[in-house]
């Protein structure tokens, strides 16, 4: 496939919008065989049916040719409509799209793989006063006629054609970036990421060469959009809600910012692989925060998000098949459901073993830019990136350091369990020993003088990250004896609640699990003041796990209204698990809202939410 043509009109009072397609394709290199022009729609999926297009038998090989195909897109899930109460600034209709990984088949018809990459085109109309946003090279406005014109100039697959409309107004934070938001919140968006997004981008050209798309800006969509961030191309996605969490905002940008090269340039080929695009992003991410916050605040946000991946393994066990980097993919299967810690994580500490092989960072950032300059453009498979490593150091090959006994590449590849070798962390530890420390003094006996000497470290001066380690270690200690819990509250709940989300929520769950009913309606202020599923599945998650049910139907009942209707569904699923097989939370309370069957986990609610209790908190899904 060569091009893709989409013409789109977007009409917000149908939540409708209607386009029509060009593809531009060769066919293969023999002669196409006799047979009737035509075509069929055959079932596929539960997300999706194949569309099969027969040939003319007067095509010859390698002649271009065009398919034109109308459609029209509704209830599609890679389009997410908001009323404007569902926004900031409750003025306009808004509309995004999120087409990773096999979404945007609901978008426009596609060879919906990663292998299949292409140029494309867009001519989109909107109603009078609405932004539209596509991740495109070039744009264009023609006022008179209400129409955007979009060109991507470079292939990408299906997954990374985005598009996004509504109140959206721009400022400039940088020679080739600006950001996009709704007119409240772009003050805040300009003011935290002024100049810092130039600096980024100059570390990542410094390490793997230039950044090859054009103009780098950033959109902040309103609370809905389900994912934290989509390194869609010339056109970060990002939730509005980080804006207040500022060193996961760092984090979040600087991995789109990563995936410029690892992913949108290099691509993996199939979506068994996707630790191609997020171990090797990741891994990138942390050299570009290396080069510009220093090592030990990388290794702070490594032993965070490593925590987490151990984490998820105790609760999946090490034999779990979604722990392989190369995951086998069942016919059938969304791919979506393979978005987990390992793809990140462990696919990390498989590039960062390949970087200590070579035995110079340096040296290694010299074979990813060679790697992404051979590559850009297409998509990959592992073997690709494992005989250039090999190529590039041909000293490792004839050292077969692919082979050495327990850290085979293959076993990397296809091994379940924790990574088999991890990265050395100690240059955080000036940043991970005090967490640590006061850790253990919350867990010492006795309780009143360990409590003293606890409260005399000021946490109000830490990291984020640190403060966020310190809450999710007491996380998966509960539940806490009482007491514990009540002289953390007594030392802590006042400080944390002044904090930002990430914090709260941990905090919050730490209340939830522990059932500490004096710090309960910090739970319910918190849930009346989030619209996010980052924010809101966690706590519903737990609340649903014990005692506290008809708090969580309670509070539901009262704040449904301000949710998207499909986070609407997730927490009624919750909700509705939580309250036993044969029940389901109706939209308005019932006499005794309380009513509960027996306990039961949540369960993977497919699509709609990662499930369980590895849930957003810990994955704080960036794609």
């Amino acid at each position: 496939m060569r091009h893709r043509g989409l013409t789109l009109q977007l009409a917000f009072q149908d939540w409708l919008q209607g386009g029509a397609q060009e593809q531009q394709l060769r066919p293969p290199h023999t002669s196409v065989p006799e047979s009737n022009w035509g075509a069929r729609l055959d079932p596929f999926t539960d997300y999706g049916s194949s569309l099969t297009v027969t040939l003319p038998p007067e095509l010859q090989a390698h002649q271009p040719f065009q398919v034109v195909l109308r459609y029209t897109s509704t209830d599609a899930p890679a389009i997410w409509w908001l009323e404007p109460e569902l926004t900031y600034g409750n003025a306009k209709p808004f509309v995004f799209t999120q087409g990773h990984s096999v979404c945007n088949r609901s978008f426009f018809p596609c060879f919906d793989t990663p292998a299949v990459k292409c140029t494309y085109s867009a001519v989109v109309k909107a109603p009078s006063g609405v932004q539209v946003l596509m991740s495109a090279t070039q744009s264009t406005y023609v006022e008179e006629e209400g129409v955007y014109h979009f060109h991507m100039e470079h292939p990408v697959p299906a997954y990374l054609v985005a598009l996004v409309a509504g109140d959206l107004k721009p400022a400039d934070i940088g020679p080739r970036s600006r950001v996009w938001a709704e007119p409240c919140l772009l003050p805040t968006a300009t003011n935290k990421l002024s100049g810092a997004v130039e600096q980024w981008l100059s570390a990542a050209e410094r390490l793997y060469g230039p950044y090859m798309w054009g103009r780098y800006d950033i959109v902040f969509l309103p609370p809905s959009f389900p994912i934290v961030a989509m390194e869609n191309p010339c056109l970060t996605f990002i939730i509005s809600s980080i804006l207040e969490s500022d060193e996961f905002l760092v984090i979040d940008v600087i991995h789109e910012v990563a995936h410029s090269w690892f992913g949108n340039a290099v691509t993996n080929a199939t979506w068994e692989e996707m630790w191609l695009s997020e171990g090797l992003a990741t891994y990138a991410q942390r050299r570009i925060t290396t080069e510009t916050y220093g090592a030990a605040f990388t290794c702070l946000e490594t032993a965070f998000r490593l925590d987490a991946l151990h984490r998820q393994m105790r609760l999946l066990g090490e034999d779990s098949p979604v722990s392989k980097l190369q995951v086998k993919l069942e016919p059938g299967v969304n791919p979506s459901h393979l978005m987990n810690l390992f793809t990140y994580e462990k696919g990390y500490c498989f590039v960062y073993y390949l970087s200590q092989l070579c035995g110079d960072p340096q040296r290694f950032d010299e074979f990813l830019r060679a790697y992404v300059e051979k590559y850009k453009f297409t998509s990959v498979v592992a073997q690709d990136l494992l005989d250039s490593f090999l190529s590039f150091f041909p000293e490792l090959k004839e050292q077969s350091v692919d082979c050495r006994a327990g850290l085979e590449f293959e076993r990397w590849l296809n091994a379940t369990g924790p990574p088999l070798a991890e990265p050395d962390l100690s240059q955080g530890s000036s940043l991970t020993r005090p967490v640590e420390a006061l850790f253990q003094l919350w867990t010492a006996e006795p309780l009143d003088q360990a409590a003293a000497s606890a409260s005399a470290i000021d946490i109000s001066k830490w990291r984020t990250f640190q403060t966020a380690l310190f809450l999710d270690r007491l996380l998966d200690g509960s539940p806490l004896p009482q007491e514990v819990v009540m002289s953390l509250s007594k030392c802590y709940s006042s400080l944390l609640d002044s904090m930002n989300a990430e914090i709260r929520i941990r905090w919050l769950q730490i209340v939830v699990r522990n059932y500490y009913y004096p710090d309960l309606h910090r739970v319910r202020r918190f849930l009346e003041s989030q619209m996010s599923r980052m924010y809101t599945i966690p706590l519903y998650e737990d609340l649903c796990t014990g005692a506290l049910k008809s708090f969580a139907l309670e509070v539901f009942y009262q704040t449904q209204g301000r949710l998207h209707p499909n986070l609407r569904r997730t927490i009624q699923q919750i909700l509705s698990q939580g309250l036993g097989p044969s029940a389901e939370p109706s939209m308005e309370p019932s006499a005794e809202p309380g009513s509960t069957g027996a306990d039961s986990p949540a369960l993977l609610l497919g699509d709609e939410a990662p499930g369980s209790t590895i849930s957003l908190r810990d994955v704080n899904v960036s794609a």
